[in-house]
């Protein structure tokens, strides 16, 4: 088992489907798991550390196990058949339940326990992504969330050149 940590939530083109990005904390392997809207929204928010004014089933299913007296120790992507991931949720240490791969991340993020992926299935499906790449793809989805079409407009008096000219 390796330990992985939530790089994001990201939307796949043209078919736009949410993917969560997980990357193994001692390595550059990446694994892309495709998940539903619901799920992607839970993650994103989990990570913003969006609090909503009631509480979203995620956080709901923490506050259970917190009032019942038990606690989420860690969540594990366990294996991974025809391209659905399968993982499981442990409670108190030793207790293990099924779950899918989404769920788990977002119960994982509220409960802030760790994420581990079995080796295998990083073998299988992870994705090196070199930190320095990793880090320019970053810094350019940052100006890319930061830049408005006023960025780019013409000091008054001043025209674009032809897109021809050098």
């Amino acid at each position: 088992m390796k330990q992985v940590d939530v790089m994001g939530v990201r939307v796949e083109m043209p078919t736009s489907k949410p993917i969560v990005l997980l990357r193994e904390r001692d390595g550059n392997r990446c694994v892309p798991i495709w998940i539903g809207a619901p799920e992607a929204t839970a993650i994103a928010y989990a990570q913003q550390g969006v609090t909503p004014p009631r509480p979203l089933t995620h956080d709901l299913m923490v506050d259970v196990l917190s009032g019942l007296g038990h606690a989420l120790s860690r969540v594990v992507i366990t294996s991974m058949q025809e391209h659905i991931f399968y993982a499981e949720l442990v409670i108190d240490g030793d207790r293990h339940i099924s779950s899918r791969s989404s769920d788990a991340i977002a119960l994982a993020l509220r409960a802030d326990v760790p994420i581990y992926v079995d080796e295998e299935i990083l073998d299988e499906v992870g994705v090196d992504v070199p930190v320095e790449e990793e880090d320019e793809v970053e810094r350019f989805r940052e100006f890319l969330d930061n830049v408005s079409a006023e960025d780019f407009e013409m000091p008054p008096g001043e025209t674009a050149p032809d897109e021809d000219q050098p």
